[in-house]
């Protein structure tokens, strides 16, 4: 209707959402788990290529906040801060078995002790790279899912490109930093020229990574959308 200086209101509508009821939710979520776990393990290993510093999981970190752009553009806010308190919440779980496996007393011949060895050294400094992960991811991603939804409640359903890719700068920025802040003297970085290496390295590389997966990321939210029977009937 008119307003009083004559011009018509024009409100805008509500970003669409999608609910949980299907099956697609939960398998982003369980991929999302498994992700966290073995980057986790992987990052207990510093690795070096050519000129650049990064650890063993660094190939894999990446696809957990792609998963997390799919899931908060189409679940929403709420639904994305869920799957990732739970994927943390197995990460920790996983954590803890690791140190019950590792506590177990073994065999105590040469082959016993020498894999008891190994397991302590491949599995042993991943309760610390847990503790940065629960922090970063926790800050990074939670930061990417709000201003991803955000950005939604202004565009609505266009310019899905551009929220995935200024909200995943961010959201990596604030998880490099706080990840490689705790995680650094874990896998032996200690002079400050390493630590910048190993940070750079890691928001370039995770950054380049999600915005060269863009492409398959609006695929995988359009086909999602198409058949998620809810979508549009849910509220963030």
């Amino acid at each position: 209707m008119p307003s009083p200086s004559g011009s018509s209101t024009l409100s805008k509508p509500a970003p669409r959402f999608a609910s949980i009821g299907s099956p697609y939710f939960g398998i982003m979520l369980a991929i999302m788990a498994v992700v966290l776990i073995l980057s986790n393990i992987g990052a207990s290993k510093g690795v070096v290529l050519g000129p650049i510093i990064t650890d063993g999981g660094f190939f894999l970190f990446p696809i957990a906040y792609i998963l997390g752009d799919v899931m908060s553009e189409v679940y929403g806010f709420k639904v994305a801060r869920k799957a990732i308190i739970t994927s943390f919440a197995l990460s920790v779980f996983a954590s803890l078995c690791y140190w019950i496996i590792i506590v177990l007393p073994g065999f105590t011949d040469d082959y016993g002790t020498s894999k008891q060895a190994a397991i302590e050294g491949a599995l042993g400094p991943v309760p610390q790279i847990v503790l940065a992960s629960l922090l970063a991811f926790l800050a990074g991603q939670t930061i990417n899912s709000w201003i991803l939804v955000k950005m939604k409640a202004r565009a609505g359903e266009k310019s899905l490109w551009a929220r995935l890719m200024g909200s995943s700068v961010v959201g990596e920025l604030v998880d490099t930093l706080i990840f490689c802040s705790i995680a650094a003297s874990v896998i032996g970085i200690t002079d400050a020229g390493s630590f910048l290496n190993y940070a750079l390295a890691g928001f370039v590389y995770k950054t380049a990574v999600e915005f060269l997966f863009v492409p398959v990321t609006v695929l995988v939210v359009g086909w999602i959308k198409k058949r998620e029977p809810s979508y549009g009937v849910a509220a963030a």
